[in-house]
């Protein structure tokens, strides 16, 4: 029985020349296998028929948006992810989305291998192939760049010669890869860490510095999950689309960084992500008025190991499983509405209310009705500071 290979299919130059480049190097058939997460582009059964075009003997398309948004970039809010303390992960929330429907679709074709169009420097490659280690440890993976030498050179000479339906002459200066949370832009000029980005490096969101009116947006949660906007409901895919339209049309959600890669590399990165940066502001402010002290303490530990697990290719490790249960946990009170303007690049909230809501005006107020008894004030700081006061009697001695 001939083998057959697997192939994450995105309808470009790479992967369509992956699909006989495969055939030839193995002996094995191609099952080509795409997944819309919001990524925008060629319809999807447009990008079947070329696989099929380009010699696959099957092709799987799957829309995979309100999948993507309700079990990976939920998550994800609920956790306020961004690692380094910036980058909503985009990128890393739909690998594992792809990961899952290559494994189904092994399993439903009979196939031993999964192939992917990574390089041998990104992360993606990691987070790929331990997705499908974890999922089926039984699959061996090959990626035709990294294990290849597949590079743009051979790929458009292979298409060239073999006559593939598919246009080699259009070349972006950048390397794009996109979906309904974010945009990732890299190399290219980008690669000088001191050239500033320019005005087309970007889709997803205007200019910021352009004058405009303010937009004022109400996002409503219920247990961490956004709910509504303006009060009107909304599923998560929806939230994220219209906040992308909002917050990109004020310049929102724009990233430039240095991040450290987990190949041990630094890598320049340009992101866009309007709606998961409103969402995510929103869904921190929330947890503000809603979490208690300890627990929100502890979770912004928590949320910086979930996102770099995420970011690692660990999205299916027990590790990161467990954590997913804290995450929920502590969001069981994250009810209710932050308002925020949207302007001139910024989410600012300007407005909560919660009925779980932790903050109390009677003690918090400096006016009449405060109910917060100072006098206890005293004796707590005696208690609170008396272990450093007895050790610095000792060494200022």
């Amino acid at each position: 029985m001939t083998e057959r290979v697997v192939l994450a299919y995105s309808g470009g130059l790479d992967t369509s020349v992956c699909i006989g480049w495969i055939a030839e190097e193995t002996g094995a058939e191609v099952i080509a296998v795409a997944v819309d997460v919001g990524q925008g582009g060629e319809d999807l059964d447009v990008i079947r028929k070329r696989a099929l075009a380009c010699g696959a003997v099957e092709a799987e398309v799957a829309d995979a948006k309100d999948e993507f948004a309700d079990e990976y970039c939920l998550p994800a809010i609920k956790a306020n992810a961004l690692y380094m303390d910036r980058y909503p992960l985009v990128s890393a929330l739909s690998r594992p989305t792809i990961v899952k429907h290559l494994v189904a679709a092994a399993k439903k074709h009979g196939a031993t291998t999964v192939a992917h169009g990574c390089t041998g420097k990104g992360n993606d490659q990691v987070r790929f192939e331990a997705g499908i280690s974890s999922l089926a440890p039984d699959l061996k993976c090959i990626a035709p760049v990294r294990d290849y030498a597949m590079t743009r050179d051979k790929a458009i000479a292979f298409c060239e010669e073999k006559n593939l339906p598919i246009a080699t002459t259009k070349k972006s200066p950048y390397s794009i890869d996109q979906n309904v949370f974010g945009r990732a832009v890299e190399t290219g000029f980008l690669e000088d860490i001191w050239n500033a980005p320019i005005e087309d490096v970007y889709e997803y969101t205007e200019n910021p510095a352009t004058q405009r009116e303010a937009d004022e947006v109400i996002i409503s949660f219920k247990e961490g999950v956004p709910v509504a906007i303006d009060g009107k409901p909304v599923t998560v895919l929806q939230a994220i689309q219209q906040l992308n339209e909002r917050a990109g049309a004020q310049g929102i959600g724009r990233i430039d960084m240095v991040e450290d890669r987990l190949v041990g590399i630094k890598s320049r990165e340009v992101y866009e992500a309007p709606g998961a940066i409103a969402l995510i502001t929103a869904h921190q402010e929330l947890e503000n008025v809603t979490v208690e002290r300890e627990l929100a303490r502890y979770k912004r530990q928590v949320e910086q190991r979930w996102g770099e697990l995420v970011y690692d290719g660990l999205w299916f490790s027990p590790l990161k499983r467990a954590l997913d249960g804290f995450i929920n946990e502590a969001n069981q009170a994250v009810s209710g509405d932050i308002r925020m303007t949207l302007h001139g690049g910024r989410a600012v909230v300007t407005g909560r209310k919660s009925d779980q809501s932790l903050y109390d005006f009677n003690l918090a107020t400096y006016d009449t009705g405060d109910t917060f008894d100072q006098s206890l004030s005293k004796g707590f700081i005696e208690l609170f500071g008396m272990s450093s006061k007895i050790a610095a009697k000792r060494d200022l001695a």
